[in-house]
């Protein structure tokens, strides 16, 4: 019995849309605030603008510079402007906190932005079992995005996957 192997995945029309292929490519450089202040609570202001001139700001050339503080010290509004000040010459883009708070606005907007009218009727599957680290919140973007159009919508791989939508 001679039967050739038939690949159904590849001939079931299912389009596989995987979110690891958005991720940010830019290298992430952090700046602590809580470095900058006295026993890493008070913001003295002499001394953190004094700090900030003597700083090596080349180091964050044409990286996402996330700027946060790690601890629960009060910061000025002032205080992120001023470091924003010094750092926009050198990084690409500065960023207002974490790396994960970072990527949640980054695929919010690349997702809200996106022109997915080809999808129109289509059969989907949002690849899960990323390597890099995408976040929860932009599966449910995606989903958001994508359900209007699609005819049905499934999570995971193509050999194994997890139905959430389906047109009516």
């Amino acid at each position: 019995m001679d039967t050739a192997l038939v690949n159904r995945v590849a001939n079931s029309g299912l389009i596989t849309f995987n979110l690891e292929d958005y991720y940010p490519t830019t290298t992430f450089a952090i700046f602590d605030i809580k470095d900058y202040l006295f026993q890493g609570l008070i913001l003295k202001e002499k001394d953190f603008r004094e700090s900030l001139k003597e700083h090596d700001w080349s180091k964050y050339e044409h990286s996402t510079l996330l700027l946060y503080c790690s601890t629960d010290a009060i910061i000025p509004v002032w205080a992120y402007m001023l470091v924003s000040s010094y750092a926009t010459a050198f990084a690409k883009e500065i960023f207002i906190g974490d790396k994960d708070a970072y990527l949640n606005q980054y695929y919010r907007t690349l997702i809200h932005g996106m022109d997915v009218s080809s999808y129109e009727g289509a059969k989907m599957i949002v690849k899960g079992c990323s390597h890099k680290p995408v976040p929860a919140s932009a599966y449910s973007e995606i989903l958001v995005k994508l359900q209007p159009i699609a005819a049905s919508i499934m999570y995971g791989e193509p050999c194994s996957t997890v139905p959430i939508y389906k047109k009516r």
